[in-house]
């Protein structure tokens, strides 16, 4: 296939949905620290059947059941380092089989998510961990997922300044295809900041000058706001715009339910405005990537 780059010069394509969100759907638990990276170890034929679900909606893009896959994330469950390594080159091979066909984006979560407790959505860890902390935790997944062979690194669900600044050095050093995803609220006056509350458009022009940066955007944000965040990215970055938000329900993290209304979100809207890379995060599944694709087409 050509590089995922220049599919996007060409046009808009189509991104997975909730990865996770499939495979609670189809019966698994999804409930652990590990998340959907549990079944990466304990039912990867489930992960392939997935992947192939979401392919066979119209997803050019297969994103890996690695978001919650980190070296110490996999030791808090007694998995040690060599083992956390396969199973994270797993991933990618998995999204390979299922997905045949198109391109595969490895997913890397944030530090919180590996936490497990809901901070991805606050970013509250990065004054304790700092910018150089969190170089060291994702250097070396970074690394194993790059060599994996997965076409793009997908750096997700970001929620602060930091985090950015943090993995913009390290994809520099790697030189690997990347996109770099924030998740993103609208203030009182509807102009997009991160969850630490940082202007969206100051944190993305720090991504102008990094080459390996071939997308920017958001993700796991409500599709009200994707619209004004697409425009926002495309002025800041000088770069194309990925755009996968929730289903428009929101995740109480105390309560650890869905709350709200599912809907995919107005897709047109969102390449009228630029948007190259669409699909969809939690809660869409493939009929929602289905009616992406009808919209991309």
């Amino acid at each position: 296939m050509i590089p995922l780059a220049d599919a996007l010069a060409a046009g808009p394509v189509v991104l997975d949905g909730g990865l996770s969100t499939e495979l609670e759907a189809r019966g698994h638990d999804v409930t652990s620290a590990l998340w959907s990276a549990r079944l990466l170890r304990d039912d990867p034929a489930a992960v392939t059947a997935a992947h192939a679900a979401f392919a066979a909606a119209g997803a050019q893009v297969a994103t890996t059941a690695s978001y919650q896959a980190s070296f110490p994330g996999f030791a808090a469950a007694g998995i040690d380092a060599d083992e956390a390594a396969r199973l994270m080159t797993r991933s990618v091979q998995l999204a390979r089989e299922g997905a045949p066909d198109g391109w595969v984006a490895a997913s890397v979560g944030p530090y919180g998510a590996h936490l497990a407790d809901g901070s991805e959505y606050t970013g509250g860890y990065v004054t304790d961990v700092g910018v150089a902390g969190l170089r060291a935790f994702h250097r070396p997944r970074l690394q194993v997922l790059a060599d994996a062979g997965a076409d793009v690194l997908a750096c997700e669900t970001l929620p602060a300044a930091a985090e950015v600044e943090a993995l913009l050095a390290e994809l520099a050093d790697l030189g690997v295809p990347a996109w770099l995803s924030l998740t993103t609220v609208l203030d009182g006056d509807g102009v997009p900041r991160t969850r630490r509350g940082e202007l969206l458009a100051d944190v993305l022009a720090m991504t102008r000058d990094v080459d390996a940066v071939v997308a920017v955007g958001v993700n796991c944000t409500a599709p009200a706001g994707v619209a004004t965040a697409v425009r926002v990215a495309a002025a800041a970055s000088g770069k194309p715009v990925v755009a996968y938000p929730n289903s428009g329900e929101e995740w109480d993290a105390a309560g650890r339910r869905w709350t709200g209304h599912a809907g995919v979100g107005d897709v047109s809207g969102w390449l009228a405005t630029g948007a190259r890379l669409v699909g969809g995060c939690c809660r869409v599944r493939p009929d929602d990537v289905r009616a992406v694709a009808d919209a991309v087409r």
